[in-house]
């Protein structure tokens, strides 16, 4: 069901009056901190990124609700101290979202994404307490597979980046041949260097082929999840223990679920 810009702005009244009253009234929230918060927000985040992926709208929604509230929470929390209120935090992201294109509110062009993003960068850069270098601004808490993508991501909006994107296969196949003769060394922390070496040449292949690592890897992380489950469900109503069967009888399974697919 789409809402009316008015029933949008007072389902947002509604939600600042209850985050005053849970504030105030309620013991648990009366408690919270920027630092005691942080960690469920962090869990919120995944969540929601796990709804994505799922593409479950209902649940999507349901997770953009939790995230909305660790922010409003946030605010309401600095504005006790007199720092900074939700409505700092909207005007500054609007100023910021404005200031960075200059393509819809000033006299940049832009044909298509890829200009935007190379705008970005080079906006970024001019950006008054903005990033000081290209690689300024990736958090170092990212998920190391994500941050590759980010990284890459932006040091091609400033042209570093691959002529032609088969010529990124050559850099997997010297990355996968220096990978394998550590490991033939024996050399644990050479080949864990090459193996992560090679991880990031992968993650070039994504970009240039328009995929996302984190997004396919998850995929195959929730259908890996599916396929054990059913192997599980099938030994327990054979009253099998999985530890007690072949690797050909857990792999029969696994064709099975395949094929259910």
């Amino acid at each position: 069901m789409l809402h009316s810009r008015e029933e949008q702005l007072k389902a947002f009244d509604r939600l600042l009056t209850v985050m005053d009253d849970l504030r105030e009234k309620c013991p648990w929230d009366r408690k919270q901190t920027f630092e005691s918060l942080r960690q469920n927000t962090i869990e919120e985040t995944y969540e929601l990124a796990s709804a994505l992926i799922k593409h479950d709208m209902t649940d999507i929604s349901k997770e953009l609700g939790d995230v909305l509230l660790h922010v409003i929470f946030y605010a309401k929390i600095a504005s006790e101290t007199g720092d900074f209120d939700i409505a700092d935090v909207c005007n500054r992201l609007c100023d910021k979202l404005i200031f960075r294109h200059p393509h819809v509110y000033g006299e940049e062009a832009a044909k298509n994404a890829e200009d935007v993003s190379k705008l970005w960068e080079q906006v970024k850069l001019k950006e008054k307490g903005g990033n000081k270098t290209v690689l300024a601004g990736i958090p170092e808490a990212l998920p190391a597979l994500v941050k590759a993508y980010r990284i890459q991501d932006k040091v091609t909006n400033v042209g570093f980046d691959w002529e032609k994107r088969e010529d990124v296969w050559d850099k997997v196949k010297e990355e996968m041949a220096e990978f394998e003769a550590e490991l033939r060394a024996g050399n644990q922390e050479k080949a864990e260097r090459e193996f992560g070496d090679l991880l990031f040449a992968m993650v070039n292949v994504a970009r240039l082929y328009k995929l996302k690592p984190d997004n396919a890897l998850e995929k195959t992380n929730q259908k890996f999840t599916r396929r054990f489950n059913y192997i599980e469900q099938r030994a327990t109503e054979q009253d099998r223990n999985l530890k007690d069967m072949t690797l050909d009888e857990m792999e029969a399974l696994w064709q099975e679920a395949k094929k259910d697919e």
